[in-house]
């Protein structure tokens, strides 16, 4: 593994802080909405993080992190506006899931260290952390969605989803994880999976 990405998947990855888990709940309990989520995290990290780098000598230093925030939530009304002008309906019922990507931007420590970096490194950092969040949405919503509602759901059609059901009875026990609290058990899982993934790793680093 090269040496950002050991970096990334050891000190930045979404399972270790609480940034962006309320959006991974909520996000994941549909394919349609997990891939939505993932395109606007791609859009806002991939657009705000560079123009706040090349911007940030005009911040004020008292209130940075509000004039961020701003700077994201505009961003994420011009995808929200995009998505609104291709399928109306799909934006009305992912709007509150884009609304909360400039607080999990805020929430990200993207902010506090791009002083530091290159510009180049400004971009691939912002890429990472969204893509790297985004795809753990997906990954849970590829479990979810399947076992808890039968199907399998993608953007398009008239009302903004396009479902793909089928009927497997044998796995009803299993519906729980389309719930708040099953996917809470799902992420209890995934990140007792990740942490002794995360040791392993340490132990090996550790080691003469």
């Amino acid at each position: 593994m090269k040496p950002y990405l050991r970096y990334y998947f050891l000190v930045e990855s979404p399972l270790v802080t609480l940034a962006g888990f309320g959006l991974l709940i909520m996000a994941s309990s549909r394919l349609a909405f997990a891939l939505i989520t993932l395109g606007a995290l791609v859009w806002v990290y991939g657009l705000s993080l560079p123009l706040a780098f090349i911007t940030q000598k005009v911040f004020p230093q008292k209130g940075k992190t509000i004039v961020f925030l701003f700077l994201t939530s505009f961003v994420a009304s011009i995808f929200l506006f995009l998505l609104f002008l291709i399928s109306p309906l799909f934006a009305m019922r992912t709007q509150y899931l884009i609304i909360l990507i400039p607080v999990v931007c805020v929430g990200s420590n993207l902010l506090k260290s791009f002083q530091k970096m290159l510009r180049k490194e400004v971009c691939t950092r912002a890429l990472f952390e969204a893509f790297g969040l985004g795809l753990l949405i997906v990954a849970f919503a590829l479990v979810r969605e399947p076992f808890g509602y039968m199907t399998l759901s993608l953007p398009g059609g008239t009302w903004g989803i396009i479902e793909l059901g089928y009927d497997w009875n044998f796995i009803i026990p299993m519906r729980i994880v389309s719930s708040s609290a099953g996917a809470l058990i799902l992420l209890g899982y995934a990140i007792a999976l990740f942490q002794s993934i995360r040791k392993k790793h340490l132990r090996t680093k550790e080691r003469p």
